[in-house]
């Protein structure tokens, strides 16, 4: 018995590091729609995310020489950060197009039916299985997401009145959803640092050729600062460490817990917007952000299997 508990010590470990680095991910991503909303007004969603991509590309890139010693070796079928990066870059995308047309709130409130999703893409491609205390939890935590979304109105909810904006970001989840199961299973002993730098590589080259147009029609010498003090938070906080965060997690705790913290994230949202003097939201939205973070409480303590 004593050399199974010593077994499992290491184990612990670094499932307890995964649950850090997701927390501190909640905070950057909750950060990422109040940053974001503040810059959407004055460029274009898809300049804004190859241009954080591209930025965050480069510093992940320095950050391997740095700490490897040695530049990026040339990637073993690229085909699957070219998919990784795809579905980062529509999500990141749909996310500014929503911000423009909804508030941060309920933006994040749908960010947080990714762990459901997720789960659901991790049975279809990992054949993981969630247990049934985690799966109750996350049908929890997204019923008080529908009641975010909603704003608390039950009339809304039961005829299914859903914003434009609010649809549009779930087309992005569903994709984000889909990236931690396929981080494992596209991982071939890789380390996080080098896989999380080539997916930013591609994510930046598909954006790039997405929106080249605006690219080029963007005159950026002519954006205020408030475009550039988010995009350096963007870059550094809610890209280059959000990836890496997210990758290191994901090869050390099942999907659904990983995405789990994105729970988390209305939360913060409410206090960074209240904080900020953009406003409060009513007591009964709020109360729909507290079911989520229950959830997240419920599941992170869940048995995995």
């Amino acid at each position: 018995m004593g050399k199974a508990k010593a077994n499992d010590t290491p184990m612990f470990g670094a499932r307890m590091l995964g649950h850090l680095a997701m927390l501190a991910y909640a905070v950057f991503v909750a950060g990422s729609f109040s940053f974001g909303a503040l810059a959407v007004p004055h460029i274009g969603a898809a300049p804004l995310t190859a241009a954080r991509f591209l930025l965050a590309a480069i510093l992940m890139g320095l950050l391997l020489i740095v700490l490897s010693g040695r530049a990026p070796s040339v990637p073993k079928s690229p085909w699957r950060y070219v998919i990784l990066g795809s579905l980062m870059g529509i999500f990141f995308v749909l996310m500014f197009v929503a911000l423009d047309i909804t508030d941060p709130v309920s933006t994040s409130a749908v960010f947080t039916l990714i762990p459901l999703m997720s789960a659901g893409f991790a049975y279809v491609l990992l054949r993981q299985i969630s247990g049934r205390i985690a799966m109750v939890s996350l049908v929890i935590s997204a019923i008080g997401a529908l009641w975010v979304i909603f704003r608390g109105d039950l009339e809304r909810a039961l005829t299914f009145d859903v914003g434009k904006g609010e649809a549009i970001f779930f087309v992005g989840c569903v994709c984000q959803a889909a990236y931690g199961p396929l981080v494992r299973l596209f991982n071939r002993g890789e380390s996080v640092l080098e896989f999380t730098f080539w997916t930013l590589v591609a994510a930046t080259l598909c954006l790039t050729v997405f929106a080249l147009p605006e690219l080029m029609e963007t005159e950026w010498t002519a954006l205020p600062a408030i475009v550039w003090y988010c995009l350096g938070y963007l870059t550094v906080f809610a890209t280059a460490t959000s990836f890496f965060l997210l990758q290191f997690a994901s090869l050390r705790l099942p999907a659904g817990k990983v995405f789990a913290y994105g729970y988390l994230v209305p939360s913060f949202v409410i206090v960074l917007e209240g904080a900020s003097g953009q406003g409060w939201v009513s007591p009964i939205v709020a109360i729909g952000a507290l079911i989520t973070v229950t959830g997240l409480v419920v599941l992170v303590f869940a048995p995995e299997r």
